[in-house]
């Protein structure tokens, strides 16, 4: 239904803008659409004639919004004349141009001509499209042993505002295999290429839809976000740090993972992963690292010569269908390479994208960090970027080094362009860091001189010195008697579990023993308790403690002579075999005292170890 709309939206626009259009006429369209990655590239050669009266400055191109969403990179040149007679290949700017009353599923771009093309005359236009999130994976979702299936949409016609007298195209696929495509009168499937053409006199917005269904296991590598910082030192370097955080874009993986399949038959129990990525680095590129969250990664190998660095880098697992992981990649790069002077003005010229092959990069943020001073900035993009400005701060920085922020969506290796940061810096400012250096050092040394001649030591009849000397004894009486505490309390317990133990077994003689051994060490910790409560009561230091600790004493004793009760009354029971409501009770009405003594003991514990 949706293919029906779209036909007959054409269909409409046809009518409605073919006489307008009608100056310009295509008398061939050569369309090639290359299907071998995860990005789809179409390169389109025009040969655009004029055979109306008035001179036309622009050539419109039309896309339907689907692929216009994913539009990543629309770049014409044209050619003036043809045959022996063809000028210079000039690069034509390209902006999107929408008619007020054209439908929003339907994106024109309009490609500025260098000179007007008046009647007559010719001129050969050739454009690169590429696109991002093209394919589609069919099925969405397939097992470690099975092999990714794509589906391919496109028209057979090339959508354009003009007539045309002459079109082809041709779709190249990974390789000879193929599910199903799209069959035509004039379709010819040869080696790995489905060529759909020529087609004769072709009306304005002419659309036939294809389709085509196709295996790929190449690395369908995403980057939902790219941090690429360029801190850039005058002494010598620039460093590069990319932080990537990467998925595998295509289908998705299902069912369980076994390794073992996996190591003894990589090809084909994991012939939809990929297990690594090369990046092609500048030529002297050195100190080249590169690690995740759990630390470095030693699954990578470089090969270079005068012309680049290779860097093949390896997850630590396999990348199925929609698995991810996230990895940071460092180097340095020697500053004369890539920084130069005009003037009073420096210059960074370096790449802007990712150095990685048939990588697609859904958010880039370039950060360039500029030194310290450095003023008068300006940058120089091939292609449009959202630019802001911010501030790093580093080792040594007083002011904070300039740092211009660069971000762009869909980036794909076409953008992998050269661009500029101009900037001015005085070579005063080198010398900051150096004298900030010497002034530290230096004020180090005579910390240290004054520290070995000066005495700091305090006198030990002074006052403080001897306040301190009362509170430290208060600090260790007061932890005495909370070991005392913490002893009566665990004596406490012994005597609630032979309890316990009693109604398990009923011998009497074992539970009586358990008293008498705690009877003997409850009166031992009594004895040694009262120096030590005089002692505190005596200090001036302890004056606002005291209370609390005495407090503390006294709740103890208490609970001590309640769990004492219970534990008389429960052994005459048990000796005279008696019992009862009523004795039920009276043992039920000194747990419940007991239980509150212990809430109020142990908040007092609490308090006296937060002194």
């Amino acid at each position: 239904m949706g293919r029906f709309r779209f036909d007959l939206l054409l269909l409409l626009l046809a009518v409605h803008w073919g006489p307008a259009l009608s100056d310009l006429v295509i008398s061939k369209l050569d369309r090639r659409i290359d299907l071998t990655s995860q990005i789809v590239r179409m390169t389109m050669s025009f040969k655009v004639e004029n055979t109306g009266p008035d001179p036309v400055s622009k050539v419109s191109l039309t896309f339907p919004e689907h692929q216009a969403n994913n539009l990543a990179v629309l770049v014409a040149v044209s050619t003036e004349g043809k045959g022996k007679t063809r000028g210079p290949t000039t690069n034509l700017p390209i902006k999107t141009n929408q008619p007020a009353d054209s439908p929003p599923s339907l994106i024109w771009y309009a490609a500025s001509l260098p000179k007007e093309l008046v009647k007559g005359e010719s001129l050969t236009m050739d454009v690169l499209a590429v696109f991002t999130h093209t394919l589609r994976p069919f099925p969405e979702k397939i097992t470690q042993s099975e092999s990714q299936l794509f589906l391919f949409q496109e028209s057979a016609h090339f959508p354009s505002p003009y007539k045309v007298k002459s079109q082809s195209m041709t779709v190249k696929l990974p390789s000879e295999n193929v599910e199903s495509y799209t069959k035509l009168e004039t379709t010819k499937f040869s080696n790995s290429e489905i060529k759909y053409g020529p087609y004769e006199n072709l009306p304005p917005f002419s659309y036939s839809p294809v389709i085509i269904h196709f295996p790929s296991n190449k690395p369908f590598a995403v980057a939902h976000e790219l941090v690429k910082e360029i801190e850039i030192s005058h002494w010598g370097n620039v460093q590069v740090t990319e932080h990537y955080t990467l998925i595998h874009g295509g289908a998705q993986s299902t069912g369980e993972f076994s390794r073992l399949d996996f190591q003894t038959r990589p090809h084909i129990r994991g012939a939809s992963a990929f297990r690594n990525l090369l990046a092609m680095l500048p030529p002297r590129a050195h100190s080249i690292y590169y690690r995740d969250a759990i630390g470095n990664i030693s699954t990578s190998n470089i090969y270079g010569d005068s012309s680049k660095t290779l860097l093949e880098i390896e997850p630590r697992y396999p990348m199925f269908g929609g698995w991810k992981t996230s990895f940071t990649i460092g180097y340095g790069l020697p500053l004369q390479d890539f920084l130069f002077q005009s003037e009073e003005t420096r210059f960074l010229n370096i790449t802007f994208g990712s150095p990685m092959n048939d990588i697609l990069v859904e958010n880039l943020t370039v950060k360039v960090v500029l030194p310290e001073g450095s003023k008068d900035i300006s940058v120089s993009v091939p292609f449009p970027v959202k630019q802001s400005q911010e501030t790093k701060f580093s080792h040594l920085d007083i002011a904070g080094r300039p740092t211009i922020v660069l971000e762009k969506i869909n980036v794909v290796p076409e953008h992998n362009q050269y661009f500029q940061v101009h900037y001015k810096f005085s070579n005063i400012s080198l010398l900051t860091e150096p004298l900030m250096l010497i002034l530290g050092f230096f004020s180090l040394f005579i910390a240290c001189i004054i520290y070995m001649h000066a005495d700091f030591t305090i006198s030990k009849s002074s006052p403080s010195y001897l306040a301190k000397l009362q509170w430290d004894e208060v600090l260790g009486t007061i932890q005495q008697l909370q070991d005392m505490i913490n002893r009566c309390l665990l004596i406490h317990e012994k005597l609630e579990a032979s309890l316990r133990e009693l109604s398990r077994t009923g011998d009497v003689q074992a539970c009586k023993a358990v008293r008498k051994a705690a009877d003997t060490l409850l009166k031992d910790v009594s004895k040694e308790s009262k120096p030590l409560l005089s002692l505190l009561q005596s200090s001036p230091q302890a004056a606002h403690i005291f209370p609390k600790v005495e407090e503390l004493v006294v709740k103890e004793r208490d609970l001590q002579e309640k769990i004492m009760l219970k534990h008389t009354m429960v052994v005459d029971s048990y000796e005279k075999k008696s019992g009862g409501k009523d004795f039920e009770n009276r043992v039920a009405a000194i747990q419940q005292k007991i239980t509150v003594l212990k809430q109020e003991v142990d908040d007092l514990v609490e308090f006296v170890e937060d002194i």
